[in-house]
Order: structure tokens, then C-alpha cells, then sequence
């Protein structure tokens, strides 16, 4: 992963990470953990690999008495400029990079898929073995969790899935991410307009598969 993101990173030997694997969205459960790609916060700053929980905690109004606020854990930026998202863009401190194999969309057709789990169509970048989300991340009362922004869909994943994609940084547009000011990190979200393959079946393999 690291060296995807064009960084090579002499790990110091007892310094291991678990074996990559599904990554979804656990609300109020027992976290579940998905590596991201930050800055250091000390030194020179290279880049360094840590594991978050994959949702933002914020409280929102029960529908049968909104004077009761209910804990929800918000997986996707949307709307960058809510005063939920704006402050981790506006810090590069808190922009990370989601490493990620492919990633799923329900697929509209429903019924169960050959994995036997709901079924979902899944992309992924033929040209990347490994691709990265824009992401954001912050300090929580569980730990550190981070979120990826979305967009609306390209050509490809439109049809099935017309609401929105994640936001997929291009390897020249890894350090502008992290490093650029706000201007230059809101021009990075939009459609990604590189190829893109599709699938119905499920991935095998030790890969970091990201339910969007």
C-alpha cells in the first residue's frame, strides 16, 4: 500500500498490521478497523500507515421524539461544506488517503449475490491494483476515525448507482490532497474519469474491499 502511494517506509520490525479484509461501516458495534494513509505528525513528516474506524460519530434527533438524540456513525462526506465536513478539509493535518482494491454498490436487481450476502456490483481500477479515496479524519471518544468524500457518479458507475461515487485521487493528486490548501483539495473532488472496470462477482483474495 505504502508503496503505491510512492512512499517506500523502512518499518521497524515489530511493527505489523493485520491481514486486510472487508471493510464496513460498524455504527455503535465493536469498531472495524481499515487502514488509511496519513502525514506524521512529527519530523519531516513522511507519509505513515494507521488503522481508524471507518465512520464519523454525530448525534441526530429520534423520529419518535427528536428531543432524543440518537449516536450514528457517517461513513461518507457528502456535502463538504457542512460544518460536519468542513473543518478536517480545511486542516491538511486531517485529510488522509483510503486505500482500497474495489468497492460496492447495491446492486439494484437485489436478491443475494454468489457470495450468498445481498447482492452488489463491484469497481475497480484495471489500471491500479490498489486505488485511494479522498479522505478525512479525526480524534473521537473510540479512537481516530476517518470517512472518504463522495461526488456524483461517472458514466460507469451511474447506471448503477445514480446518486454518487467516491471521490478517487489520481496517483499525481495523492500529495495535493494532503498538502494543498482548501481550494486545491475541493478541485480534486469530482467524477473520476479514468478507466474503470465492473463486476457482479464477488473478489476472492486478500483484498481491501470497501462497501461504499
Amino acid at each position: 500500500m505504502m508503496r503505491a502511494c510512492g512512499f517506500e517506509a523502512p518499518y521497524a520490525s515489530d511493527e505489523t498490521f493485520p491481514p486486510a479484509r472487508e471493510i464496513f461501516p460498524t455504527g455503535t458495534k465493536t469498531a472495524r478497523h481499515g487502514p488509511v494513509v496519513r502525514r506524521a505528525a512529527g519530523g519531516n513528516r513522511p507519509l505513515e500507515m494507521v488503522l481508524m474506524e471507518w465512520g464519523f460519530p454525530t448525534k441526530i434527533p429520534s423520529k419518535r421524539d427528536p428531543e432524543i438524540k440518537l449516536s450514528k456513525y457517517v461513513t461518507n462526506a457528502r456535502n463538504l461544506s457542512s460544518s460536519m465536513w468542513s473543518p478536517s478539509l480545511k486542516n491538511p493535518e486531517r485529510r488522509c488517503i483510503v486505500p482500497f482494491t474495489h468497492f460496492a454498490e447495491p446492486h439494484p436487481e437485489g436478491g443475494k449475490g454468489d457470495d450468498g450476502q445481498p447482492k452488489q456490483m463491484w469497481f475497480s481500477l484495471p489500471d491500479q491494483p490498489i486505488g485511494f479515496f479522498a479522505g478525512l479524519w479525526r480524534p473521537t471518544e473510540r479512537g481516530e476515525a476517518f470517512a472518504f468524500g463522495t461526488t456524483e457518479p461517472n458514466d460507469i458507475v451511474r447506471p448503477w448507482h445514480p446518486k454518487a461515487m467516491p471521490v478517487i485521487l489520481k496517483p499525481c493528486d495523492l500529495l495535493t490532497w494532503l498538502d494543498g490548501d482548501t481550494d486545491a483539495a475541493k478541485a480534486l473532488v469530482r467524477p473520476y474519469d479514468g478507466p474503470m472496470h465492473h463486476q457482479v462477482e464477488t473478489p476472492r483474495g486478500d483484498l481491501i474491499e470497501v462497501d461504499a
